[in-house]
């Protein structure tokens, strides 16, 4: 998810806005104290549940089966392991996200629980002014969550997932009691938040070799939707979990998947004639991220043809060749980390390879 919507001159704000997201609160609500219980979740011993960063797909999950418990940080002080908009969900057998470096998980599921059983909303805080002195939090942070309680009809909710269906912004407003969502940015009231949620970023990858299928790997791991589109490819898909494969025409795929301005693309086809088709598609388009695999000494002749087939500046200006930040590594993990890497860096506005060259 990412955001830079209305940038804040408090610190909080200027935090969540670096993280990629938008937060507004005013005041928040009031909580009801709950005795701090023992965790139960399935996966306590190892907390893969952290490793869902957009809480979306959980919550829709959660209400399938039920009323969900949302939690999210809503004020954070003195710095922390996550930011300001960070959110956890809990549902029948649900527990996706994570709050923290796992001190205070166990005891916001407890809350989260007890909110289920009684559609109270909670305002939790640790850390400095918490009533929990016994959690400890090593980071030295303050952090402070609303947890409230959404049902299976709740028509924020809907809209908040309806908007992610359709690749859509969305603007979450809460106090715990009275939501909102909406496609345009939302007014808070007093006692309420403002989170913005962008649609779920995308990688296309185009290749068929170990290095794009390691690419793919890595993107779908790292939360990305991610298509792999290799043109009159293997009819069976390769076993790579959460890619998506492709192997129609590449403008027909790419025409069909849509380049939106959350989408990065990958061109590692070593095929002149695809890639020069890829490029000719996707960098006139509203993606933000093209890098194209190839070496460096062909690169002049490449954007020459792109030129001569009407191409601009700022269409060119938007192409990373050679692909991914510079890591040095040539093995395909290697460049897929760098691959990845650069794309990150590109969606958080942090051109990371420029940076570290200024500070050499």
């Amino acid at each position: 998810m990412d955001i830079a919507i209305r940038a804040r001159n408090s610190p909080t704000d200027r935090e969540a806005t670096r993280q990629g997201l938008n937060i507004r609160f005013l005041e928040p609500c009031r909580g009801v104290k709950v005795t701090p219980m023992t965790f139960d979740s399935e996966d306590a011993a190892w907390p893969m549940h952290g490793l869902a960063d957009d809480a979306r797909p959980a919550l829709a999950q959660a209400l399938s089966r039920g009323p969900a418990a949302l939690a999210t940080i809503v004020a954070l002080g003195g710095g922390g392991p996550r930011p300001v908009g960070a959110q956890m969900v809990f549902g029948e057998k649900i527990v996706s996200g994570f709050l923290s470096g796992g001190c205070i998980e166990a005891d916001v599921e407890v809350h989260a629980r007890a909110c289920l059983g009684d559609g109270v909303s909670r305002r939790l805080v640790y850390g400095e002014g918490s009533p929990w002195p016994d959690i400890r939090l090593l980071c030295g942070a303050r952090i402070e969550i609303l947890v409230e309680r959404i049902a299976p009809d709740d028509q924020a909710a809907r809209a908040l997932l309806d908007l992610a269906a359709a690749r859509l912004p969305a603007f979450w407003v809460s106090d715990g009691t009275r939501r909102v969502c909406a496609e345009t940015p939302e007014v808070p009231w007093a006692g309420a938040f403002e989170r913005a949620y962008d649609p779920t970023p995308r990688v296309v990858v185009i290749g068929g070799d170990p290095t794009a299928l390691a690419i793919a790997s890595l993107a779908a791991q790292s939360g990305h939707e991610t298509f792999l589109l290799r043109p009159k490819g293997p009819a069976e898909a390769p076993p790579l979990a959460g890619v998506a494969y492709r192997r129609e025409p590449l403008d027909e795929a790419l025409g069909s998947i849509g380049l939106d301005a959350w989408t990065s693309v990958a061109v590692c086809g070593h095929d002149l004639e695809q890639d020069h088709t890829a490029l000719m598609t996707a960098l006139p388009s509203p993606a933000p991220y093209v890098g194209l695999l190839g070496a460096r000494r062909r690169l002049p002749e490449r954007i020459a043809r792109l030129k001569a087939a009407g191409l601009g500046e700022r269409e060119l200006g938007k192409l990373r060749a050679p692909i991914g930040l510079d890591l040095g590594g040539k093995a395909p993990f290697e460049v897929a980390v760098a691959v990845i890497g650069e794309i990150m860096a590109a969606r958080h506005g942090q051109p990371a390879l420029a940076r570290r060259v200024v500070e050499a």
